[in-house]
């Protein structure tokens, strides 16, 4: 069970069958990547009502890689540490991890280990055309809109709930 300082108790539980309506409305609301959102795959954030609030998934690749994806907390439930709890519990499946994110968000990721991947032979087949387009995207989109390719390969242990409600 996990507090949100403002909203109240939390906890994480394996998705649903029922829980896909919810998942879909907030990745279309965050403007996420909506394809392959199979609820099998994902951990979902529920409130004291089993109402999800945020949910992540560990998406696999036909080359064996496996994607930290679909990362969204609901608006109300932001600044209150659920997205590091689903981040920290889909961490536990090892590495390496690959996601993509708006390039502001890179801090974020950075402080449960991920890095940047910057050149294309440094990464998964997969990612390659997503690295690559990005590359290409930053030189016509705003600062901090274009994708970031990043990778987790090492196991460092996930920043204290302190650490975690200090930084977001």
């Amino acid at each position: 069970m996990n507090v949100h300082p403002q909203r109240g108790a939390y906890s994480l539980r394996p998705a649903r069958a029922g829980d896909q309506a919810p998942i879909r409305r907030l990745v279309y609301q965050a403007r996420l990547n909506p394809r392959s959102l199979d609820w099998r795959r994902f951990v979902v954030a529920v409130d004291a009502h089993e109402r999800v609030v945020g949910c992540g998934q560990i998406k696999p690749h036909r080359d064996g890689s496996r994607e930290l994806a679909s990362i969204v907390v609901h608006p109300g439930w932001r600044e209150g540490g659920v997205a590091s709890a689903l981040l920290a519990h889909l961490l536990r499946t090892g590495p390496p991890l690959w996601l993509v994110c708006r390039a502001r968000l890179a801090p974020f990721y950075q402080r449960f280990g991920f890095r940047e991947v910057l050149a294309p032979t440094a990464s998964s087949p997969s990612f390659r055309r997503i690295l690559r387009f990005s590359h290409w995207l930053k030189r016509i989109v705003p600062p901090g809109q274009a994708p970031c390719v990043m990778v987790w390969v090492a196991t460092i242990p996930a920043p204290s709930k302190a650490a975690r409600l200090q930084a977001e």
